[in-house]
């Protein structure tokens, strides 16, 4: 196993441990809130926005681990059509468009709302933490994307992987 394959896993384990960690701090929050409301007789208003932003975060580092793992969504009728040869330069232009869009989007995009929103101070309705905190995963998971990318990239030209 190469260093690169043994650093793609580790980044994918790390990534899986992460979402799962934060899948479990969902599931709990909601209980407690369903149990504050229902047993106790009073809500808890941060339990709500605690939800919002774990869900954002699984979401988003979500969609960076399957595009890893090569298994975020696509349509893949005309690719099959394709011979070795054109199936191989469209795999490097996916991944090639792929990087650009973690790129300009996620990265440029997500650091600009990152700074903007820290700069201005803006702050969580209840939980008041700053909410370029909150917009941080946008560019890191965007950074992530853009390494899977390079590293399916090589794969490609080394293993003539295309799929």
């Amino acid at each position: 196993m190469s260093k690169s394959e043994l650093i793609f896993n580790k980044v994918c384990r790390i990534l899986e441990v992460f979402m799962i960690i934060i899948f479990a701090l969902l599931v709990l929050d909601v209980l407690f809130q369903v149990f504050s409301r229902y047993l106790l007789g009073t809500s808890f208003t941060w339990t709500e926005e605690f939800a919002r932003f774990a869900l954002i975060w699984m979401t988003i580092l979500g969609a960076a681990y399957l595009s890893g793992k090569k298994e975020h969504l696509s349509m893949d009728f005309l690719y099959q059509k394709f011979s070795p040869t054109n199936k191989k330069k469209a795999s490097i232009l996916i991944e090639v468009l792929i990087f650009l869009f973690a790129l300009i989007v996620m990265v440029i995009g997500g650091l600009n709302l990152v700074y903007t929103t820290l700069h201005l101070e803006q702050l969580s309705g209840t939980l008041r933490i700053p909410l370029g905190y909150v917009y941080a995963i946008m560019p890191f998971s965007g950074f992530l994307i853009m390494c899977f990318s390079i590293y399916h990239i090589s794969n490609i030209y080394n293993n003539n992987k295309q799929d």
